[in-house]
């Protein structure tokens, strides 16, 4: 075989070397003949990986929602599961049966929100002794830092016990402000911590609802509560991002809290038992997601998580396409990151069980934080295009059609009320995949942007106040603000789908010329920047 192969190389190869030789025509005859040989086995064992991680989600979702069902049915509301009883003032020692509370909110240049968040907590239900606010604030804007202070001042005239605080240097980010301010001398009494980003709006209640569960329940380290979101309808881009973390709130941290108490922290809108952070060995900055780094590592030391699915907390989407890449880019690259660091330390841990292990490592990282994005953007924005050039290689129906179809169906149990923006949601999450897998591989081979840390952008009322706003003509368009819409990688993914698409159509079998000139449509429409909302600099 290896000969003949070789006699046809020599037969062809003064055919290649003739001057008056059509040059289409030779690259059609080089493409002959590394096609058999080369390209079609690793096409073909493309598709079989591809087919196996797609198996791996499917499992992975199919188990996640039976769990939801057996646990909707039989384990019944988390006050059931564990000891709570209702927070009430004694009348002999007064409010010193409420337990005292640190309540930490980060910022960053936050003109547009920060007085949500201070507001929203300095009107808890909860005794002004028993409470400290803790506003930190590493804001460059000296204008909006006077504005953060005043604000505080502000509420600190009515009786709250809150502290603005500052630090020389940003150094750590997020999780250098939350681990300096537990140094101060003011919070040692505390025993437990909420943290809120300044977008972030909790109810008046949120403490008398969540801190019981920490009282009577001393194994637990952590309460997470639900997020909401205050413009889901702004449109579409928000919209889609309600669908995917509706998902994750309502299936994945459900089912991480009922099966094993552990799932990732969200970074904002729940509240720490101290002594576990410290236990945990505290905050760390080695990746973008310390919130998750901090859950993993408490999860090692036995600590249980309850999530309370009915205790909401509002908060804001990030509504400029823009900042949701910079987004989706520190939660995808940040998990992968933490799993290649703490991989070794999973495995060697004595202190929790191998199922446990075994939950942290396969479903929690490899198939949600890692191969959910790779295989959504590998299989069908690149293997499953490139099988129409190449025929030789077939995808089998369950593969391309069915597995998917029923991944989507399960994935969309989390938002009823957008069942109709499904399709248009599998596009877009096709898209974002490319972004997200690019993201987790610089995570995983820990490239330069490992630890880009960008701070999501967050618009508050600036829309709204914008729109109503008549005093000042548009500006006018520059030719940097249309720069920075247009994306090449996604422009180039649309041509390329594009010609497969073409190909399909005149020669094809299957018909997936039908969904591939959708989603050119979706690349192309991401690569201009129409997604979400256009803010005028």
């Amino acid at each position: 075989m290896a000969g003949e192969t070789i006699n046809e190389v020599e037969l062809m190869m003064p055919e290649l070397r003739g001057p008056g030789g059509d040059m289409a025509a030779q690259m059609r005859l080089m493409y002959d003949l590394v096609k058999a040989p080369l390209i079609v086995p690793v096409l073909r064992l493309a598709v079989y990986v591809c087919l196996t991680m797609s198996m791996m989600l499917f499992v992975e979702r199919l188990y996640m929602g039976i769990v939801i069902i057996l646990v909707k049915i039989f384990c019944g509301k988390p006050e059931k599961r564990y000891k709570w009883e209702p927070m009430r003032e004694d009348y002999e020692i007064g409010t010193s049966v409420f337990p005292s509370v640190l309540i930490q909110i980060p910022m960053f240049n936050e003109k547009e929100v920060y007085k949500i968040s201070i507001g929203a907590v300095c009107n808890f239900a909860w005794p002004s002794d028993r409470l400290v606010v803790q506003v930190l604030d590493d804001s460059t804007d000296h204008n909006i830092k006077e504005m953060v202070e005043k604000e505080c001042l502000r509420w600190a005239s009515k009786g709250i016990n809150i502290t603005y605080q500052t630090r020389v240097t940003r150094g750590g980010y997020k999780a250098g402000a939350l681990k300096e301010g537990l140094t101060h001398d003011y919070v040692q009494d505390c025993e437990y911590v909420a943290i809120f980003d300044a977008d972030f709006r909790p109810e008046p209640d949120f403490l008398l609802r969540s801190i019981p569960f920490l009282i009577h329940n001393p194994e637990i380290a952590l309460i997470q509560a639900r997020w909401r979101f205050v413009n889901a309808d702004e449109c579409l881009l928000t919209r889609m991002q309600e669908m995917s973390l509706d998902y994750h709130f309502k299936v994945e941290q459900e089912v991480g809290s009922s099966t094993h108490a552990f799932f990732g922290f969200n970074g904002t809108g729940g509240i720490w038992r101290i002594a576990a952070i410290n236990e945990a060995g505290g905050w760390k900055d080695r990746t973008t997601v310390e919130d998750m780094d901090l859950a993993v590592r408490a999860g090692l030391k036995g600590w249980k998580f309850l999530y309370l699915g009915d205790l909401h907390v509002k908060s804001e989407l990030p509504s400029t396409f823009k900042a949701f890449r910079f987004q989706q880019h520190r939660w995808s690259c940040g998990p992968a990151n933490l799993f290649r660091k703490m991989f070794i330390e999973i495995v060697r841990n004595k202190r929790v069980n191998v199922w446990k292990k075994v939950y942290v490592i396969y479903s929690f990282f490899l198939v949600r934080k890692i191969t959910a994005h790779m295989v959504t953007f590998f299989f069908y924005c690149v293997v499953l295009p490139l099988t129409i050039l190449v025929p030789e290689v077939e995808v089998p129906k369950w593969g391309a059609i069915y597995i998917p179809c029923i991944i989507t169906i399960l994935n969309s149990v989390g938002t009823p009320r957008s069942i109709h923006l499904l399709f248009y949601w599998i596009l877009f999450e096709n898209v974002m995949s490319f972004h997200r897998t690019k993201a987790t591989l610089i995570g995983l081979l820990e490239f330069k942007r490992a630890n880009e840390w960008v701070v999501t952008e967050k618009l508050g009322d600036a829309i709204n106040n914008n729109n109503k706003s008549n005093s000042k003509p548009a500006p006018k368009k520059s030719k940097s603000m249309f720069r920075d819409r247009i994306l090449l990688h996604e422009l180039g993914f649309a041509v390329f789908l594009f010609v497969c698409g073409v190909y399909d159509f005149l020669h094809g079998k299957n018909h997936y010329y039908i969904y591939l000139f959708l989603q050119v449509i979706t690349f192309t429409i991401a690569g201009v920047g129409w997604v979400g909302t256009i803010v005028p600099s």
